[in-house]
């Protein structure tokens, strides 16, 4: 007698890349956010293989989850949608070698935030060469969007949005934002937002000098028109 083939393993295929795939279909069909019980019951799917799916587009960058716990398709799927359809470059790609540039002249540690779900998440750091005391954002580091210039020039990327801070306005209208001490006693930042990209996004900087907000204004600006032009 033969043995039977496992449903995951037909015809080479694989259903949890299928189920995942569905799941990530559903999501783009509910753009204001579904819940877990909501997915599943979309997807006919249990609410546990759902909740596992789930957690893994997040992790992924697929997904993003709210403080609510509902779901949106996520940057790294509406990333690559758009270079798909417009042929567009990849925004870290882009980011990674203007921002080396942009530590090295202001030697200052320099970063890119992406606004993931309800946080601004620092997707790539550079460093400048020197050594000495600095402040320095870990890869993957998650901040509110209420406060903070990373956070709020990366709001300030986009279309407003209800909810939205109010001094995301002023934002867009100037092209950056500089703060003191909002998220790390003694720490002085400059943002400018990076419209144009399929993720909400801003070249960030943060020192311990308050020098920083003025000599590393002009190059933080030219660093994300570089990177907006990349768009062109």
């Amino acid at each position: 007698m033969a043995a039977s083939s496992r449903p995951s393993d037909t015809e080479g295929g694989s259903q949890t890349l299928e189920r995942g795939l569905a799941v990530l279909v559903e999501l783009g069909a509910g753009p204001r956010g579904l819940t877990t019980a909501e997915v599943a019951a979309a997807c006919g799917l249990h609410r546990s293989i759902t909740h596992r799916l789930l957690v893994s587009l997040t992790r992924s960058g697929f997904a993003v989850r709210d403080a609510e716990g509902r779901f949106t398709v996520g940057p790294a799927a509406l990333d690559l949608a758009e270079r798909a359809g417009r042929g567009l470059p990849r925004l870290r790609d882009v980011a990674e070698p203007v921002l080396h540039r942009l530590a090295v002249e202001i030697d200052a540690t320099a970063s890119l935030v992406e606004v993931v779900g309800d946080a601004a998440v620092t997707t790539l750091v550079a460093e400048p060469p020197t050594h000495g005391p600095r402040f320095s954002y870990r890869l993957g580091n998650r901040d509110p969007l209420d406060r903070g210039a990373g956070g709020l020039a990366a709001l300030a990327s986009g279309p407003e949005r209800a909810g939205e801070p109010a001094r995301v306005a002023a934002v867009r209208e100037t092209g950056h934002i500089t703060t003191c001490a909002e998220l790390n006693p003694g720490a002085y930042a400059v943002a400018a937002p990076l419209p144009g990209w399929p993720v909400r996004a801003a070249v960030n900087v943060v020192a311990s000098h308050e020098e920083v907000l003025s000599t590393a204004l002009e190059p933080v600006l030219r660093a994300a028109r570089e990177i907006t032009a990349a768009l062109s």
